[in-house]
């Protein structure tokens, strides 16, 4: 057994290196998956919470306390970007649990058009990933998990098949109500390329921290993101040095500048178990906009989930591309309080 799983990450680290010669694809996995985390910032892998959602952005938070959670997401996103998918969970005795998702991109209906302006027809671009969890206590406070996934993504004429697989680990103490976490995430590389270049995936390296406070209902979390690199990359046409090679346009920032686009901020205000008000502040999506024009809630996200007798209702807004503002919708339930019923 040790073997076999020796020679699997061998394989995905190999195709993981040969991927950094090209370029990114399958970027919509660095799209949110919860409602929660997308209103803390869009990105968050430190909360402890019952909703088997949040294990799609870190597998260590995944437990068998998740047992038969089902979750229903939705994202309505820019230019007509439609997002979905579900999760469910089962618990593997009293230390473990595993889980599956699929999660769906539709990019909607687009002119297939000719070299010559002739338009021929329309073509519905989509990525699809189908993923299986796996998540085990190591002690008491201390859990580690893994992520697999199998991508499919059509262009036109153009597929891909990758495989890819994040790895994750927390160290959670309830009684200070402390939560650290470090998750690798999107190692691996095409099975199948779109054309003749291999394209990388959009893997990352990631930190975060989640603090709930003593005698008060507020959580406060700190993601650190895009660790792998230090200057990042973004598209604003009328600034900044073209870079040729990755036709990506580098920010001229300084050091702050810099450090603030790796953080996400979040806060919730948990007054209940049944009821979270939260709000995230992502520099990143704010610098991003900066020379389409922003106004003054660029980078701020906000939503809120209640618990209503057998379901957890979610919803999030957050203005992560200029283009307009994108909500999120999340359903969980638990499959055995209908048995029970």
């Amino acid at each position: 057994m040790n073997r076999h799983i020796f020679v699997l990450f061998l394989s995905i680290f190999y195709l993981t290196a040969k991927a950094q010669e090209g370029k990114s694809a399958f970027d919509f996995l660095n799209l949110p998956i919860s409602s929660h985390i997308n209103a803390l910032g869009g990105n968050n892998i430190s909360i402890i919470e019952e909703d088997v959602s949040v294990i799609q952005h870190n597998p260590a938070l995944l437990g068998p306390e998740m047992n038969l959670q089902l979750n229903l997401n939705y994202m309505r996103y820019v230019a007509g970007i439609n997002l979905a998918g579900a999760t469910f969970a089962k618990a593997a005795g009293e230390r473990g649990a595993w889980a599956a998702a699929i999660q769906y991109a539709g990019y909607g209906s687009m002119k297939q058009v000719e070299a010559n302006g002739v338009i021929t027809g329309t073509f519905s671009p989509k990525d699809m990933s189908i993923s299986g969890f796996y998540a085990h206590d190591i002690t008491d406070r201390l859990r580690g998990g893994i992520q697999a996934k199998f991508l499919y993504s059509s262009y036109e004429q153009y597929t891909s098949l990758a495989l890819a697989i994040d790895l994750g680990i927390n160290y959670y103490n309830p009684d200070n109500q402390l939560s650290l976490s470090i998750a690798f995430k999107n190692l691996g590389g095409q099975l199948k390329k779109y054309n003749e270049n291999r394209d990388k995936m959009p893997w990352d390296i990631q930190l975060g921290l989640s603090k709930t406070l003593d005698h008060a209902p507020f959580r406060f979390s700190i993601t650190a993101q895009h660790l792998s690199r230090w200057k990042l990359p973004y598209t604003a046409p009328t600034t900044g040095e073209y870079n040729s090679s990755e036709d990506e346009i580098k920010e001229k920032g300084n050091f702050a500048t810099d450090l603030f686009r790796h953080l996400v901020f979040g806060i919730d205000y948990i007054p209940s178990r049944n009821l979270y008000i939260a709000l995230g502040y992502n520099y990143k999506y704010r610098s991003d906009m900066q020379t389409y024009g922003r106004n003054f809630l660029s980078g701020f996200t906000v939503g809120a989930g209640i618990k209503v007798k057998m379901f957890g209702i979610g919803a999030s807004l957050a203005q992560q591309h200029v283009g307009g503002t994108t909500f999120m919708f999340n359903l969980t339930t638990n499959i055995s309080q209908f048995i029970q019923h």
